[in-house]
């Protein structure tokens, strides 16, 4: 199996780059919150809507990773993109090294993320599982944590590398709600995520 991801030219990425970004200030000046990503040679617009446990489970997910490492930023809602690839993702949550906040414009380099964060949505859950976890390894994300409050479950994706299908990532360690967790350097507990009603 290959890696079926399109490859595209440094001006393409370039063209992409310029509609997300115009797309993006539109989107800054609606009365909803959207997010703009760049996925498979297309700009993607989607409403952001999430419920009251979304929230809850990405705030107790940061409060936990920041307490336990002062040297590490997490930032909600953010623009990361992959300088290689084109790609452009807008986690949940992202963890960056504290000695990168001052780099941290409009975006944040994708080759910089420690981890990427996604809660699941019930309106589009295959952005997150199976997008999302195809994408982040390829920009250079070396861990990413997908919690499910569909299902009160999620796994911890890591060892993103090279194989005959493309950059994938190698090891996935499913947990449900409840579990102490390790995600990288940090240790997660699940027990505090709500799941939705």
């Amino acid at each position: 199996m290959t890696d079926d991801r399109p490859q595209f030219a440094p001006e393409e990425i370039s063209r992409l780059r310029a509609v997300a970004d115009e797309l993006t200030e539109v989107a800054a000046r609606q009365r909803e919150h959207w997010k703009v990503e760049i996925t498979d040679g297309q700009v993607t617009v989607m409403m952001m809507s999430p419920s009251g446990q979304h929230g809850v489970n990405v705030l107790r997910l940061r409060r936990q990773i920041e307490q336990q490492d002062p040297g590490v930023a997490a930032f909600s809602d953010t623009d990361t993109e992959d300088p290689v690839t084109g790609l452009r993702k807008v986690p949940d949550l992202m963890v960056v090294p504290e000695s990168e906040v001052d780099a941290v414009g409009t975006r944040v380099s994708s080759r910089v993320v420690l981890l990427a964060v996604e809660v699941v949505s019930p309106g589009n859950p295959r952005n997150d599982l199976e997008v999302k976890a195809r994408d982040y390894p390829a920009m250079g994300v070396p861990l990413y944590l997908v919690v499910d409050p569909r299902k009160g479950a999620g796994t911890v994706y890591s060892d993103p590398s090279q194989g005959p299908d493309g950059i994938r990532y190698r090891k996935a360690v499913p947990f449900a709600f409840g579990d102490r967790i390790a995600v990288g350097p940090w240790s997660v507990d699940t027990s505090g995520l709500r799941t939705y009603e």
